[in-house]
């Protein structure tokens, strides 16, 4: 079972396939900002990324109308590495070859099925790919990460 972070500043049926998905594979859930709406998306964004650095959570799914907002709150703590993907290849790229610990969706532009495969691909990921490993750590090196 993994641990997910998970918070949207809007709901819709690609929010609830999301979420579905996650209870259907038995991930435990950490709903930040309770899913109440009127939290404003940098607050959900970072709440997130907090959830993840501070180990409350293994890995992060964060969506908003585009998925950008809420990667780059997140982006703002330490030791989160968000990424924006749109389909499953991308999604598995952003874990394989980069390390990322928190996914964001646009929950605008991607029909539910689709969000479900790019969470199913970067959750998927066991582990990086070892021959990035220089690269993620030279990542993780840089100043604000």
């Amino acid at each position: 079972m993994v641990r997910i972070a998970f918070a949207a500043d809007d709901h819709n049926a690609t929010t609830d396939a999301v979420l579905a998905e996650l209870a259907d594979a038995g991930h435990e859930v950490l709903r930040v900002g309770g899913g109440a709406s009127g939290v404003p998306w940098p607050d959900l964004g970072a709440g997130v990324g907090r959830a993840v650095a501070e180990g409350r959570a293994d890995l992060g799914v964060v969506m908003c109308w585009t998925g950008t907002g809420t990667a780059i709150a997140a982006n703002k703590v330490p030791g989160v590495l968000a990424a924006v993907a749109w389909d499953p290849w991308v999604a598995r790229g952003a874990r394989l070859w980069n390390d990322a610990n928190v996914l964001a969706m646009s929950l605008k532009r991607l029909a539910p099925d689709v969000a479900v495969e790019v969470l199913r691909a970067f959750l998927e990921v066991p582990a990086p790919d070892p021959d990035e490993a220089g690269n993620i750590a030279r990542l993780r090196e840089l100043p604000g990460t």
